[in-house]
């Protein structure tokens, strides 16, 4: 923990203290003598469901009718057997399982066979684990499934007899209660705001609940107000979050309409802000950049989220509370991260990318960072994390965050959290004739190597031209100390679609685009190495691809220019012109 500071370790401490005092009210209300207090005589009765925006596959019905249940790239054929008595394959197996989420794909399929069937698994849950399961009743599962049980109560109460009915409901309203009396143990960030979310779809759909309305939706507002940034980005710095909590919020508004209530103004407020972050980071191909935890884009959610925006303008360009920057020139895109890490507590899936760019053209992507799969992800969580995983530069093959690695405290803080990183990050947004500058730097590698990075980059007002600087200097202003070592690596990780080639003369590459156009990288470095990267994101799994890599050192070369050039489409029988060298006024 070298590169901590006092006050990221006092912090850190406080945190640790806060988690040790909720984990014992955690083991405390799940004590089988105080799980009484969630349980009721009483039958409360469902007056109204939620609508449910994620999109749902018809085909799956069939699949989990057989007892074939193939979640997160695991599959389980359980014959006779409950899938809540099988041993799970993995954990992200059983969260999907345990949440019901996939009830939404037996809805698709809507009959008699498919209604039983929820029924029998709902009945199976109820039976096997209703009372109590430490997976099942985790905060943020048991908010997924109220969720879920919420938006499918109509198919699965169609034609349902009056037992199912009382037992449906007095399990949910157990597991209401007890989300309400635990919601402090909850994570801070997406997780407790999820779990908010949920008790506000319970008390306007359960009747027996509507004498917890103020306080639930005061909890909410408060959480809104926390996590949604003024410029409508998440606290966490994931894209991802506000996709789904979009696809919650907006049946939530809905909800508060069909029940003659008045929506809070921060919940319209907060929906209002996020809703142009979505065309923030999405680029020409419909794909969210892949910054701090982002994983593979759910496009048809997306899509359906985005029909909620009345205003459907054009992306904002600056978003200084969330720590990201936007270019758009001609058909080009560059999105960069140019924020601090997030703090501690939501810092769980952050990344150590400050400065690092994704850019794309029409629609197809050129430069990309690794991002996260869509499975297996804790098996790849903390290697996507590191900077080296991103298109910036790292020094001394060191990344820009520590992370907590190791210790006892790593389970407790469920996840590995950011716990030292950049403390300055500076930004200078100009814009001119010759096209837009970004001026950007960060202090990451100040504390162990006396350096600041920084980073300039400008993009043609055609966008067929974006030119970059990275330099390196001394913190303190004076020089580096020469047992300090000094070497760095400037990377620009290629999409899978694109093939790269390197220039005879070392020191260029020739990108060639599926459609046949080509960009050319060009540098004034010594020496332009290609190696290979992976691409996480994509939908089909893990992917190869390429990397361009500039190495040098900070004593030496402190400063790399480069640029990636559009290259016109040559006249029949004429070779291509060359790329110029990049100029770069600064």
């Amino acid at each position: 923990m070298t590169r901590v500071s006092a006050a990221e370790r006092a912090r850190l401490s406080a945190l640790i203290g806060r988690r040790a005092y909720r984990s014992m009210l955690g083991a405390l209300h799940a004590h089988p003598l105080l799980r009484w207090r969630f349980g009721s005589g009483k039958t409360d009765r469902l007056v109204i469901a939620p609508q449910d925006l994620r999109t749902a596959d018809a085909t799956r019905a069939a699949e989990i009718y057989a007892g074939r249940f193939a979640f997160a790239g695991k599959v389980v054929i359980c014959d006779t057997r409950s899938p809540f008595e099988i041993t799970p394959p993995s954990d992200e197996w059983a969260v999907i399982l345990l949440n019901f989420s996939w009830l939404r794909h037996l809805r698709a399929a809507d009959s008699a066979i498919t209604r039983a069937n929820a029924r029998a698994l709902i009945d199976d849950w109820i039976n096997l684990q209703g009372g109590w399961h430490p997976t099942g009743w985790r905060l943020d599962i048991l908010s997924r499934r109220v969720i879920c049980w919420l938006t499918q109560a109509p198919f699965v109460l169609q034609d349902a007899d009056a037992r199912f009915y009382r037992r449906f409901i007095r399990s949910l309203s157990r597991q209401v209660r007890y989300l309400r009396r635990t919601l402090k143990e909850s994570r801070e960030g997406l997780p407790r705001l999820q779990a908010v979310i949920a008790l506000n779809y319970a008390t306007l759909c359960i009747q027996g609940q509507s004498g917890n309305l103020r306080g639930n939706a005061r909890r909410m507002i408060d959480e809104l107000r926390a996590q949604i940034l003024p410029d409508g980005g998440h606290i966490s710095r994931n894209p991802g979050a506000l996709i789904e909590l979009l696809a919650d919020l907006l049946p939530l508004r809905q909800l508060f309409s069909a029940r003659q209530l008045q929506p809070p103004s921060a919940l319209n407020n907060a929906i209002d802000r996020m809703m142009p972050m979505l065309r923030f980071f999405r680029h020409g191909d419909g794909n969210f950049a892949q910054f701090n935890g982002m994983g593979p884009t759910p496009v048809d959610l997306l899509a359906t989220v985005l029909a909620y925006d009345d205003a459907r303008g054009a992306p904002v360009a600056n978003a200084p509370h969330s720590g990201y920057q936007r270019l758009d020139a001609g058909q080009t895109a560059l999105l960069m991260d140019t924020g601090r890490p997030p703090p501690v507590g939501v810092s769980q899936e952050a990344h150590a990318g400050c400065l690092a760019f994704e850019l794309s053209w029409r629609s197809q992507r050129l430069v990309i960072n690794c991002g996260l799969p869509a499975v297996n992800k804790e098996n790849w969580r903390q290697v996507t994390r590191q900077t080296a995983a991103h298109s910036t530069a790292t020094l001394n093959d060191t990344s820009s965050c520590a992370f907590l690695e190791s210790g006892p405290f790593r389970r407790l803080l469920s996840g590995t959290p950011i716990i030292g990183g950049p403390h300055t990050v500076r930004v200078e947004r100009q814009e001119h004739p010759e096209g837009v500058s970004l001026l950007t730097s960060h202090d990451g590698y100040a504390r162990d190597f006396n350096t600041v990075h920084a980073r300039a980059l400008r993009l043609s007002p055609d966008g067929r031209v974006l030119d970059g600087e990275d330099s390196f200097a001394s913190a303190d202003g004076r020089p580096i100390p020469v047992n300090v070592p000094d070497e760095y690596a400037i990377r620009f990780h290629l999409h899978p679609a694109i093939k790269a080639n390197r220039l005879s003369d070392g020191r260029g590459v020739i990108l060639l685009l599926p459609d046949k156009e080509v960009w050319t990288f060009a540098t004034l470095a010594d020496k332009v190495d290609i190696e290979e990267s992976v691409y996480l994101a994509g939908t089909d799994g893990p992917r190869r691809t390429v990397q361009i890599v500039i190495y040098g050192h900070t004593r030496s070369q402190p400063s790399v220019r480069w640029s990636f050039r559009h290259t016109p489409p040559a006249a029949p029988g004429s070779r291509p012109a060359r790329a110029d060298e990049p100029e770069l006024p600064l």
